[in-house]
């Protein structure tokens, strides 16, 4: 079974950032990099990002 963790988070310097473990590169949700983000905030979107993929939404998201 494929790893249904595609979407984490990372420390950056004004706070956390969501990424693609795919491809290394911050998501990007419009036009604004979802970068700088509370803990709370990083954490909720990775977990609704991951939720999404595994109800086969294949979409990458940068």
């Amino acid at each position: 079974m494929p790893n249904p963790i595609q979407y984490d988070t990372r420390r950056d310097a004004r706070g956390w950032t969501v990424f693609d473990r795919w491809t290394g590169e911050t998501v990007m949700l419009g036009l604004s990099a979802q970068a700088g983000l509370s803990w709370p905030e990083a954490d909720d979107l990775a977990e609704r990002l991951n939720r999404r993929r595994l109800k086969g939404d294949r979409s990458i998201l940068q």
